[in-house]
């Protein structure tokens, strides 16, 4: 008997130690990482890419990872960062939560570590408050078994990432401050760009990419001239920092923050340092799009002029939204859904008669506010107008091809009937005293997510359908081509063209059965928004 437990033990020990011999490891300009290999995918969680900002470095600019002796275990995601619940349940790949949040993770196919494979980075959506690398929704495992290497990465948040001040300003050698969240964003493509060679990528072929705040943040990587020349190629779904909404100045950004520590009962940014992660968050309370601003480093001047001057990065692009972003009735600021009660919310908006704007929507009655046509209207005003005006001034001032695309399958029903869905992909409780709303006509915001990526298994609450899964092909396949070819176009798909010199751009419509459309109607509207909003 005790011989047969001692080969059991040996047997066991034997076991370990191959395990242990055959997980991937990779020399990093830092150290060695060790990862875990998923039937030929490596896996690399909780990477360092910049020094903690914690203690004097809060509000600083990301520093370089200090090297380590021996092996660095990459097998767990590293912390979310610091946010508040404010887009319901975000299901994250770990619980943890800290300031330390500047990490990335890496999915790798090569076998040799020499392919010199395309590398594809993905910056989450959250209104910048919010969101993490780690969500399952953004995974790489997908993108990976097609032959990318595929990263998520971590950046500061609310008002960890997004904070001028004057002593914040004086700090710096380019007297500025805020912005750090985009720093980070920096920070993670220079070290992919520095290290990615080591996994099997091509530091030459990095695609960056972004849904909604991770839109907005590929829109402004592509106009700072820290980052704009080291991507090859950009995508984005749903959101720009383009548009009607100029940058604050250091100036304003520098006495918001002044306002900002008052209003927390404190005097000197010292002081805030010394507050811990969470105190600092209750009292911030950040609840809104937090202030980002021309510091002179990140971003020397509007990045409308950048784009106007073609200084931006010219690179192929794919960029596009969903279909029913936002209902028109979320802007009614507590009036009637009705023509009448919507009119005050498009008159502000444009600046004009609503009775110049509705029609261009198909809006004629009370009830179209509730179908496609009222989502339309809602999804320009929330976010889909500034993604329009990116496409519309990459095109205009670059050679390279833009591809656009406007995703319109909705979600299936969700499996538990007391949720419902919360704005940037999470879940909330259903609210039985809130008066019953119709099948909402197409895809909402964030619900292009897990089709495009490949990974609806991530997320068990939806009840996903054949068509899910056949949309979700076809997304994918669009994908991978353009983040390896530079152009989405492939077998067995529709024909794609970029918009780049045409009157009316093409759009391709992804859907059960995706096409593409010529839609002169919609290209008119949004050359007369555009006029109205910059006339304001």
């Amino acid at each position: 008997m005790k011989n047969i437990i001692l080969s059991i033990v040996m047997l066991a020990a034997t076991y370990i130690t191959a395990a242990a011999q055959t997980a991937p490891q990779v020399q990093t300009v830092n150290g060695i990482l060790e990862g875990i290999d998923c039937s030929g995918v490596k896996v690399f969680k909780g990477v360092p890419f910049a020094a903690p900002p914690v203690g004097n470095l809060r509000w600083k600019a990301p520093q370089p990872v200090e090297k380590w002796e021996g092996v660095r275990q990459a097998k767990d995601f590293g912390p979310n960062p610091m946010q508040e619940n404010l887009f319901g349940d975000m299901m994250f790949g770990t619980k943890e939560m800290s300031e330390d949040c500047l990490y990335l993770n890496i999915w790798t196919p090569s076998k040799t570590w020499n392919e010199k494979l395309p590398v594809f980075i993905y910056f989450n959506g959250g209104g910048l408050m919010a969101g993490s690398g780690s969500e399952p929704r953004y995974a790489g495992m997908t993108l990976a078994r097609n032959g990318i290497v595929a990263i998520t990465a971590n950046y500061r948040e609310g008002i960890f990432g997004f904070f001028a001040h004057p002593e914040l300003s004086k700090e710096t050698a380019y007297r500025g401050s805020g912005n750090y969240g985009f720093l980070d964003q920096v920070a993670a493509i220079q070290w992919v760009k520095e290290n990615i060679s080591a996994f099997g990528g091509d530091p030459d072929r990095i695609t960056i990419m972004g849904e909604s705040a991770g839109s907005m943040s590929v829109s402004a990587l592509m106009a700072s001239p820290l980052s704009r020349n080291i991507i090859a190629q950009a995508m984005g779904s749903s959101g720009s920092v383009l548009g009607k909404d100029r940058w604050k100045t250091l100036a304003e950004a520098e006495q918001l923050g002044v306002e900002k520590v008052k209003s927390m009962g404190y005097k000197k940014i010292a002081d805030l340092r010394k507050l811990s992660a969470d105190e600092l968050m209750r009292l911030a309370a950040v609840k809104s799009v937090p202030t980002y601003n021309i510091d002179g480093y990140f971003m020397p001047k509007q990045p409308m002029d950048i784009y106007a001057a073609g200084e931006q990065a010219q690179v192929p692009c794919l960029i596009g939204n969903n279909n029913a972003e936002m209902p028109a009735f979320a802007f009614l600021a507590g009036g009637a859904p009705t023509i009448a009660g919507l009119s005050p919310a498009v008159e502000n908006w444009l600046g004009v008669k609503a009775s110049e704007v509705l029609p261009l929507y198909g809006i004629h009655t009370d009830a179209d506010i509730f179908g496609l046509p009222g989502y339309a209207l809602g999804g320009d005003i929330f976010i889909v107008y500034s993604t329009w005006k990116w496409l519309d001034m990459q095109q205009s001032t670059s050679p390279k091809p833009v591809y656009r695309y406007k995703y319109c399958h909705p979600r299936p029903d969700m499996k538990q009937k007391d949720l419902v869905a919360g704005l940037a992909g999470g879940v909330q409780k259903k609210d039985d005293s809130a008066p019953a709303m119709p099948p909402t006509p197409g895809a909402v915001h964030s619900a292009d997510i897990e089709y495009q990526m490949g990974n609806l298994p991530t997320n068990d609450v939806f009840d996903w359908k054949a068509d899910d899964y056949a949309v979700s092909e076809v997304f994918l396949k669009f994908f991978v081509n353009f983040i390896k070819t530079g152009n989405p176009n492939g077998l067995g798909l529709p024909t794609w063209d970029p918009i780049n010199g045409k009157a009316v751009a093409p759009v391709m419509m992804i859907d059960r059965q995706s096409r593409q459309e010529i839609l002169p109607d919609v290209e008119a509207r949004y050359r007369f928004i555009d006029k109205c909003l910059m006339k304001k």
